[in-house]
């Protein structure tokens, strides 16, 4: 229980530094009528998030110990979008009842399908999910459309952490200074790469901006847990182990790379094919990050170095 009580001690501040995040880029500026709703909903979303990155999973693995006592606990998930809508006016059955029925596929997939199927139908289907944005409109405030993508985050940390406990995700937010110097090692090794591609393909575009440490933290923060993360726990943590499995690890980087690279595809464009070669390559020394410590938070500052550097300075 100990590192439940680091992420509790850790907790508000991280509250607190997303709250200036906010204010700085000006979504708390956009939160409505009833902010504290908006505001509750977002720290109930980010809290398992959050504490299973601090061993959340352990006491609910021993708490809930048959199929149906998992699958009616995932029901909680809900609750953020109940703590949204109801106190704005804007609950919509209809919505709650798809959110609700996406919840329990997943949670009854996993946690009766047998095979490596049941993986691979799940992500699947979380992916498009995210993806369509096919509930987005459950929060319906310009700026907080990301909120989806931090429900279902919540659903796969349940699921891989507390209902199908076969791979080992290596989500851990007790950051180490092997987490910074293996993520910094790697940012570093794929940079000149990047460059060099990037500029050639006419894909990256040098902007004189000089931003204050301010807006560099706080875009670097937001990308870890909003992009990084999220993209590292599905490609990395899942996927790539899935196919180790399978294939080796090798073999698993380069193939999981190449479907990171595609997933990028549309971005900007109808077929972005530089994006997707620069993602790829990436996703080659976002892999190597996790390999070498196997935690999703090495992977994770890689991530979000290369996405901020990028955003900030070279878009």
């Amino acid at each position: 229980m100990s590192g439940l009580w680091i992420g509790l001690a850790g907790f508000p501040v991280l509250l607190v530094a997303f709250w200036f995040t906010g204010v700085y880029f000006g979504i708390t500026s956009r939160l409505g009528d009833v902010p504290a709703a908006t505001a509750a909903s977002f720290v109930l979303l980010l809290a398992p998030y959050w504490f299973f990155g601090f061993g959340l999973a352990e006491p609910l693995k021993k708490w809930l110990r048959s199929p149906w006592q998992r699958i009616a606990s995932a029901v909680l998930l809900i609750l953020p979008y109940l703590v949204f809508s109801i106190p704005r006016g804007e609950f919509r059955l209809d919505l709650c009842g798809k959110l609700l029925l996406a919840i329990l596929a997943v949670t009854v997939l996993l946690e009766y399908g047998r095979g490596v199927w049941a993986d691979y139908a799940a992500l699947l289907a979380v992916a498009l999910i995210i993806e369509k944005h096919v509930f987005a409109s459950a929060w319906p405030i310009a700026g907080l459309s990301g909120l989806e993508k931090l429900l279902f985050v919540d659903v796969v940390l349940y699921e891989y952490l507390v209902v199908r406990t076969h791979l080992h995700l290596g989500y851990d937010l007790r950051a180490r200074t092997s987490d910074f110097i293996i993520g910094l090692r790697e940012f570093a090794f794929y940079t000149p790469i990047a460059l060099a591609l990037g500029f050639t393909m006419g894909f990256l575009h040098l902007h004189a901006i000089t931003s204050n440490p301010a807006w560099i933290g706080a875009g670097w923060l937001f990308t870890l847990f909003f992009v990084a993360l999220p993209e590292e726990i599905f490609f990395r943590g899942i996927l790539l182990q899935l196919l180790e499995k399978k294939i080796g690890t090798r073999a698993a980087l380069i193939v999981s790379s190449a479907i990171f690279g595609l997933a990028h595809f549309n971005k900007r464009a109808v077929f972005n094919w530089r994006y997707v070669i620069l993602a790829a390559i990436a996703g080659v020394f976002y892999g190597r990050a996790f390999l070498a410590n196997r935690r999703q938070l090495s992977a994770g500052i890689t991530h979000a170095t290369v996405d901020t550097v990028w955003s900030i300075w070279l878009r």
